[in-house]
C-alpha cells in the first residue's frame, strides 16, 4: 500500500481513460455493423466501405490513445521516482555535511555572511561591472 504521507504522482486519469473507452465502444460498434452487413448481403456496397473505414479508423484511434495513456503513466511514475531520488540525495548530502567528522571529506554548507564577509568590502578583490565591458584597465578599478 502507498505511503499516505507522500503525495501521489500525476497519472493520466479519467479523461484519458474516457477517450480510450469511447474509441473502443465506437470501434466495437463499427466492427459489429460491418459483420452484420457482410452476413446479410452478398455484394459489397457503399455501406460496407463506410463500416470498414469506421472500424479501422476507430480501432487505430483507440490503439494510439491507449498507447499514449500508457506512456504518460510510465513517464509519471519515472518522474516521481526521479523526484524521490533527488530528495533522498539532497537529504543524504545534508545529513552527511552535518555529521562529517573532518572538514576534508564533505563540503560544508555556507553560513550566513557577516557584514565584513561581503566580497565588495574585502580588500584586494577586483569587482568588474557588467556595464564596463572591460573598457577600463585593472588599475582604474582598484581602490
Amino acid at each position: 500500500m502507498a505511503d499516505p504521507s507522500r503525495p501521489h504522482p500525476y497519472q493520466p486519469g479519467a479523461v484519458s481513460l474516457f477517450f480510450v473507452a469511447k474509441a473502443g465502444v465506437f470501434a466495437a460498434g463499427f466492427w459489429i455493423w460491418l459483420l452484420v452487413l457482410v452476413l446479410r448481403t452478398s455484394s459489397a456496397t457503399g455501406l460496407h466501405v463506410l463500416a470498414a473505414t469506421g472500424a479501422i479508423t476507430t480501432t487505430l484511434v483507440g490503439v494510439v490513445l491507449g498507447a499514449r495513456m500508457a506512456l504518460q503513466h510510465s513517464a509519471a511514475v519515472r518522474h516521481a521516482e526521479v523526484k524521490k531520488l533527488l530528495v533522498d540525495i539532497s537529504w543524504n548530502a545534508f545529513a552527511a555535511a552535518g555529521n562529517a567528522e573532518s572538514a576534508g571529506k564533505v563540503v560544508p554548507f555556507p553560513a550566513a555572511p557577516g557584514d565584513n564577509d561581503r566580497a565588495g568590502h574585502r580588500p584586494g578583490i577586483d569587482r568588474v561591472s557588467v556595464l564596463d565591458g572591460g573598457a577600463r584597465d585593472r588599475s582604474d578599478r582598484r581602490r
